[in-house]
């Protein structure tokens, strides 16, 4: 939603004043109308392309974190931090484009030559995400470069699409162009709206090449760019089109350098001293571009606190939606992808910003609070910080279902009894299992075995019936185990399996069998996997499911098919099936749940995400108001960037955090809400001595102030430039 706001103010700053003369157009005749309005024809195929480009980047997006985790078998921290990083150049890279449009090709050609950019980027990405082209190391190359292209495009383009709409309207027609740019920051909601929602669809929903289809979820994207690229280019002669002004923002850039060399040369106490740092460019730079630098300055200098509330807002992306895929997201009538959730935030968005324009921000007038912009910003700030706080809380409730952490020199352990009657289980020096493990006893946890190295060599005692037999396994540390006790022949018999030491990940339900019958048994679970397990007590490996309800599988024997029903195999659970006996033409089997199932209803998250959209409405939109109302009208662009570069270096935060200090995801959150809380009360009190000013008022006494003139400049060192 950043980049939405932004794009939103880069089209208000053309409504507001910005217009090129007229005669830097090339071409004076008057664009077609829609339906005999005042509406230029060419506007339709602007919008037209710009949903299309935001559907493409959001619902590429949405899906990146997870494709980095199950297709490349990233970690959690390594995936989060290259989200971040993709992020925080797709806000560096506006920069390049704002100086190719103003400087070298105008806002035509930049749009169409980084929007062919921008679909070689997606269609690389693509490609890159087709499982059997290649090894992980091609795959991983394609991804970056394709993600590193798609950066280049999107945020080369991101100040020029909107500029280049309010273009095409006549000076005289202010009225429609307001209009247009409200149909055209619509279009960007509905883009990421619907994107966000289908793509993770596409990933999740859709198999193939026998896992989830992230080729698909990013060929679509792909191809709504490349229509976006169609459409803009069909509209190409009926747009009015400007040649490069020059970019305001090399000058300003140009200006504070060599304010700074300046003075750093004349740094004698024989040289008089100016008002203002900035005056020391007045040799080389007019009065009024030195003024109109002043006031960018003052506000660039509140931008400073900013970045932390963008580290925690585009977590919606990764953290987020990493803690989603630990949760229930079964809604009754509907699955949700975890990915899914995402879309919530466009949606909140469109029904907020109505709510706080006419009804909260009216009633906060009438009870005579002077709720001014830094204070809402701050407002926003705190509402992003309770969110997180939400977040930790539902990540400690999340953990609670999680296997207990592994250490060294110790491993766990649980008893599955199947045979017929109880059994006491004793190990060598271990104080576990006080009383016998009655028959199919679904186990409630796993006991901690304490070992005295690495690994080491127990003694298991079983007494069943009035008889003791003895076991020797080893055991190592940080595994995880199951002891299964079993009769066989007659008498009792026992074998130790290794059982996952984690969750499934993404939300998948793992599954295994173990075989009771005296006959091979081959399974199929849901048509696509095919499963043998050896008779007498045989286990087979693990198997990851979507999570469903399995009531028609097959279990095939040297006698027959029969019918296999596994019943619900839940979001996140380990489970171990046991085949008992064969009767009715069905299978009889006993189910344990080794991991518990994901119990945290996604719905949990629905109170951070109405936090953080409300805290970006009362930031995102009220700053970028406050410093469209702080700077000159040529600067505008200039506070634009200083914008965007808040949002890449808030990204770049979260990239320095994941990678430098890995801890436990709930600590994260709460260290992030702390850091927020603490850049929020550094923020206040810049806000508190900062005073409001009219950018023309400012200009008026700028021109009125007392300069040193360059008559009085002989004795400066900078004269030896002929400056």
């Amino acid at each position: 939603m950043a980049e939405k706001d932004s794009e939103l103010q880069t089209a208000k700053e053309t409504q507001a004043g910005d217009d090129p003369p007229k005669g830097d157009f090339h071409v004076q005749k008057k664009s077609p109308k829609l339906c005999g309005s005042n509406y230029p024809l060419s506007i339709a195929f602007i919008v037209v392309n710009e949903f299309c480009e935001r559907f493409s980047y959001y619902g590429m997006r949405a899906v990146l974190t997870l494709y980095f985790i199950s297709f490349f078998h990233w970690d959690e921290n390594l995936s989060t931090a290259v989200y971040h990083a993709f992020s925080a150049l797709c806000y560096f890279t506006p920069v390049i484009g704002a100086i190719m449009a103003d400087s070298w090709l105008g806002k035509y050609k930049t749009i169409i030559y980084l929007s062919i950019v921008y679909v070689v980027g997606h269609l690389i990405k693509s490609v890159g995400a087709i499982p059997s082209l290649g090894n992980q190391a091609v795959h991983v190359v394609l991804s970056m470069v394709g993600l590193f292209l798609i950066a280049l495009g999107t945020g080369g383009i991101k100040p020029c699409v909107s500029a280049f709409g309010g273009d095409q309207f006549e000076e005289e027609h202010t009225s429609e162009r307001s209009k247009f740019f409200s149909v055209f920051y619509l279009s960007i909601n509905a883009g990421s709206l619907i994107s966000t929602f289908v793509t993770p669809v596409l990933r999740g929903d859709v198999k193939c090449f026998g896992e989830d289809c992230y080729a698909l979820a990013f060929g679509v994207p792909a191809a709504l760019m490349v229509l976006a690229l169609v459409v803009f280019i069909a509209g190409s002669g009926l747009y009015r089109k400007t040649p490069p002004q020059g970019n305001v923002l090399l000058e300003v850039c140009k200006c504070i350098g060599f304010a700074i060399k300046n003075r750093l040369k004349n740094r004698s106490h024989q040289i008089p001293k100016r008002d203002h740092w900035l005056d020391w460019a007045s040799e080389q730079y007019s009065k009024q571009l030195i003024a109109e630098v002043k006031m960018v300055t003052r506000v660039l200098f509140l931008f400073l606190p900013l970045p932390m509330f963008w580290a925690l807002f585009d977590q919606q992306g990764s953290r987020w939606t990493l803690q989603a895929t630990k949760m229930n997201a079964d809604f009754g009538i509907y699955v949700l992808q975890p990915d899914q959730m995402q879309f919530l935030n466009p949606l909140l968005i469109l029904v907020f910003i109505p709510i706080f324009d006419l009804g909260l921000y009216p009633l906060i007038s009438m009870c005579k609070f002077n709720f001014t912009p830094i204070r809402k910003m701050a407002t926003g700030m705190i509402l992003a910080g309770m969110a997180f706080g939400l977040a930790a809380i539902v990540e400690v409730k999340i953990n609670e279902t999680d296997m207990p952490q592994l250490v060294p020199k110790e491993s766990l352990i649980q008893v599955l009894n199947l045979a017929k009657n109880p059994v006491q289980v004793t190990i060598q020096d271990q104080n576990l299992f006080q009383q016998p493990v009655e028959a199919f006893q679904n186990p409630d946890e796993y006991s901690h075995l304490i070992l005295n190295g690495e690994q080491q060599s127990l003694r298991f005692i079983l007494q069943h019936q009035g008889s003791s037999l003895a076991f020797n396994y080893t055991v190592k540390e940080k595994s995880v185990y199951s002891l299964i006790v079993f009769e066989a022949e007659g008498s009792l018999s026992s074998r130790l399996i290794t059982d996952l030491e984690a969750k499934p990940e993404n939300g998948l339900a793992a599954v295994r069998f173990i075989n009771g019958l005296s006959q091979d048994v081959n399974l199929t679970i849901d048509s696509k996997q095919f499963i043998p397990v050896q008779r007498n007590y045989g286990v087979s490996g693990y198997s990851l499911v979507e999570r469903d309800t399995y009531d028609n599988g097959k279990c095939i024997t040297e006698t027959g098919e029969f019918t296999l029903d596994l019943g619900l195999l839940d979001f996140g659970a380990s489970y171990t099936v046991v085949i008992t006996n064969v009767s009715g033409g069905g299978v009889q089997t006993w189910k344990s749940e080794d991991i518990k199932a994901n119990n945290v209803h996604m719905a949990w998250q629905l109170p951070q995400y109405l936090l953080i959209s409300a805290g970006e409405v009362m930031f995102s939109i009220t700053g970028l108001a406050f410093s469209y109302s702080q700077s000159p009208a040529s600067m505008k662009s200039v506070l634009q960037a200083g914008w965007l570069l808040t949002v890449a270096v808030g990204n770049t935060l979260v990239l320095v955090v994941a990678q430098a200090a890995p801890m436990a995801q709930w600590a994260e959150f709460v260290l992030f809400t702390v850091l927020l809380f603490a850049v929020c009360i550094i923020f206040s009190i810049m806000g508190y001595f900062y005073v409001s000013v009219d950018p023309e008022d400012l200009e008026e006494k700028e021109e009125k102030r007392e300069t040193p003139s360059r008559g009085n400049m002989i004795s400066l060192v900078t004269q030896k430039t002929k400056l």
